[in-house]
């Protein structure tokens, strides 16, 4: 590997900071301005949630690519294009005049946005040793989690003052902002340079972008029809021929030795639920509290508030707990069960008149299990792979995020579509009512909402127990040598960054 200059890393974490706070700021606080957006663009339906979804989508299925290629051509060059396309997308999405546009602009952010946020993992792998990594991890998740609480609340006043554009103009300013900073960062990359696996990168990207497309499908063509079926069938397949060509491939985009080692796995799962236990409740109750409590955009931000706000201090406590003994998978047990916990909570307090008294305790729930995973699964799980693949393990970690977050948002968004639908038998009446804009159907809608947070709830608490059992001492031993990647995860950090 070639390493990176030693010096400025107190820069080089700064600069990655800023990404890691503006980024998730972004992805959450869109979602206060879509009922706005559908208002000023006469949009609804699939092509309004996908100015959420596209960007998810586009960032799940390139964030894998990006760390590797990161690892080949150089992480900081990644970086920079992953700015640019970022920058580029969302000041695109400011100026667009109509949903196609808006809905186009922002999956090429999506792109940019994957290759920010895998590279700047990467870089810190590659800048920091030791303790000092495991700070800066602490140090990445305290601040990916601010951003993540501040996004909602700050596009709430910016759209409820501004309209909505003013937000993705801040954004993209700040992306610029991104681009020119990457420019201190030291150069690194592995030191064997093998050629781009390009079956691998096509079958991923291709398998990953039909199986959301079809998710996305499922309440407006059918769960059992051909629009459905056939992408379904057709990302599995790809996404098959995917796990073929990396066995066989020299130069895999991804090494299937980092999931075969249970411990790295069972991170992996703890990040996906963490992140499918959270997002759907991030991105769509800002349009449930608008379009059936009336509540205006500031509004529905400062409720948010109280699912993002513990993500302020939680990464912290987190790595306190384990720095004074308590075990890693414990943590993470226990903040699976904090977010089912919360989101069975939520189901029984909605209601089109339940405001912030009646939402803040299991909105604090499902934030306090959210920010004490924060940090912790980079740092347990980064910190067992060789340095030369902490490219590729980056972005399998936010391929994961992104994926379960992509693929929560469109089933979360469609599944309500369904069951509204299935209960006002008027698509139209159900189209405006799931894009905030129509509140005559708001006790349907909350019906839909309790059965599908309740369905959340289930599935996190089956998934609590299967990484507890991932996780668990000696677990890895009849797998077999893994070399790649090391059996004892790093400790817990004290949270203070330290260069």
């Amino acid at each position: 590997m070639t390493p990176p200059r030693p010096s400025r890393p107190l820069l080089t974490l700064l600069i990655v900071l800023f990404g890691y706070l503006s980024l998730p700021m972004g992805m959450t606080g869109t979602s206060v301005a879509l009922p706005e957006i559908g208002r000023d663009l006469d949009a609804s339906g699939a092509a309004l949630q996908w100015v959420v979804t596209g960007y998810m989508l586009a960032a799940s299925s390139t964030m894998l690519v990006a760390g590797s290629l990161g690892d080949l051509f150089g992480r900081r060059r990644v970086y920079a294009l992953g700015a640019f396309l970022y920058a580029a997308g969302i000041l695109g999405s400011a100026a667009a005049p109509d949903v196609l546009v808006l809905d186009v602009a922002r999956t090429i952010a999506g792109v940019g946005g994957a290759a920010v946020m895998a590279g700047g993992g990467a870089i810190i792998a590659t800048v920091f040793e030791g303790p000092a990594r495991a700070r800066a991890f602490a140090a990445v998740g305290t601040t990916a989690g601010v951003g993540l609480a501040i996004g909602p609340t700050l596009s709430g006043w910016l759209v409820g003052g501004l309209g909505w554009r003013s937000s993705f103009l801040v954004f993209g300013v700040a992306g610029a902002l991104i681009l020119l900073a990457g420019r201190l960062i030291p150069e690194s990359r592995a030191a064997v340079r093998p050629r781009v696996d390009r079956p691998g990168v096509a079958s991923f990207i291709a398998g990953l972008a039909l199986l959301m497309f079809a998710v996305t499908q499922g309440s407006q063509s059918g769960w059992t029809s051909a629009a459905v079926l056939i992408p379904l069938l057709g990302g599995l397949a790809l996404l098959a021929v995917f796990v073929a060509v990396e066995r066989r491939s020299d130069h895999p985009v991804l090494e299937l030795t980092l999931v075969r080692d249970r411990a790295f796995s069972g991170w992996l799962v703890g990040a996906v639920f963490i992140t499918a236990g959270s997002v759907g409740v991030l991105v769509f109750l800002p349009t449930y509290l608008q379009g059936t409590g009336g509540l205006s955009a500031q509004g529905a931000g400062l409720v948010l508030l109280m699912a993002t706000a513990p993500v302020f201090v939680f990464p912290t406590v987190g790595g306190r707990l384990v720095a004074r003994g308590l075990p890693a998978r414990h943590l993470i047990l226990g903040a699976l069960l904090l977010t089912a916990a919360g989101n069975l909570w939520l189901a029984l307090a909605l209601a089109p008149d339940a405001g912030l008294t009646r939402l803040a305790a299991p909105l604090l729930l499902i934030g306090t299990g959210n920010g004490l995973a924060l940090g912790q699964i980079e740092v347990q799980a980064l910190g067992a792979v060789a340095p030369e693949r902490v490219g590729m393990a980056s972005g399998l970690l936010g391929t994961a995020r992104g994926g379960a977050g992509a693929l929560v948002m469109a089933g979360f968004g469609s599944l309500l579509v369904t069951l509204v639908d299935a209960r006002t038998g008027d698509r139209g009446l159900t189209a405006g009512v799931t894009a905030g804009q129509r509140p005559e159907a708001a006790g349907e809608f909350t019906d839909a909402w309790q059965w599908v947070v309740t369905g959340i709830a289930l599935v996190l608490a089956l998934a609590a127990v299967l990484v507890h059992r991932l996780l668990r001492p000696g677990a890895n031993r009849a797998d077999g040598p893994q070399p790649s990647v090391s059996r004892e995860p790093e400790p817990g950090p004290e949270p203070v960054p330290s260069a």
